[in-house]
């Protein structure tokens, strides 16, 4: 190989040297730079890891802190639920005792509802007998009254009567001897009595009554009638008091 062959090698290989270089340095550069990127990624990283596992840590002892609560929880809620079903069966026990006690207080109060109906018919029945007892006695005080009344009046009558029979005696002789010798009497008064006692009396009832004749017994009627001392329905044979 000649000098210049060589020289043109020695060229050649200056010229690749110097490209190889200047592509080792900028390819240097260039891992240099993404080294010093990675190394930045790289601490980012890592502090963002960091926080990751700060927060991670916080989250932990969170967890822990809201399992230690939650076992409390639990533990309250198995104790709240003991208290239920012991709250539940003292509520059933005193409801079957509510009804028991109940039931039994039906009883005197359903007594007390009868004593109280029975009470409320005696009370109307004793105000009834006292509003009857009220009214006989005014009509016994009336009937009191009406027969003073009636004995008063009869008393005139009779004494009237008495007069006319004077008079009748004076003017008649003949009437005068039968009145005397008549063993006949008038019987006005059992008459009166015994319209008196009832209020009102049938003419055959009083016939019946009076130890007469029917024939006198009717013509001593219609003359107590004539003359006003009582008063006669013919027509139904009633008899009763002015």
């Amino acid at each position: 190989m000649s000098a210049k062959e060589i020289l043109a090698l020695i060229e050649q290989f200056e010229t690749s040297f110097d490209t190889y270089q200047q592509l080792l340095k900028k390819h240097s550069e260039d891992i240099i730079q993404n080294l010093s990127n990675a190394w930045k990624n790289m601490k980012t990283v890592q502090a963002e890891n960091e926080k990751l596992k700060e927060k991670i840590r916080e989250q932990n002892a969170e967890i822990t802190s809201l399992k230690t609560e939650s076992e409390g929880l639990d533990k309250k809620l198995e104790n709240l639920k003991a208290t239920k079903d012991e709250l539940s069966s003292k509520i059933t026990e005193l409801t079957t005792t509510f009804e028991t006690t109940t039931n039994d207080l039906k009883k005197p109060e359903f007594e007390l509802e009868t004593l109280s109906s029975k009470l409320d018919s005696v009370n109307e029945q004793i105000t009834a007998k006292e509003t009857e007892k009220t009214t006989l006695d005014q009509k016994k005080v009336d009937n009191e009254t009406r027969e003073n009344d009636i004995k008063a009046d009869y008393a005139k009558r009779m004494a009237d009567l008495e007069k006319e029979i004077n008079e009748s005696k004076q003017t008649s002789f003949f009437t005068s001897f039968l009145m005397e010798n008549s063993d006949e009497e008038i019987h006005e008064v059992d008459i009166l009595a015994a319209i008196m006692e009832k209020g009102t009396a049938n003419l055959d009832d009083l016939k019946k009554q009076m130890d007469v004749p029917p024939i006198m017994a009717v013509r001593t009627i219609k003359q107590m009638a004539v003359k006003g001392i009582i008063n006669l329905n013919e027509s139904t044979n009633e008899v009763t008091l002015p």
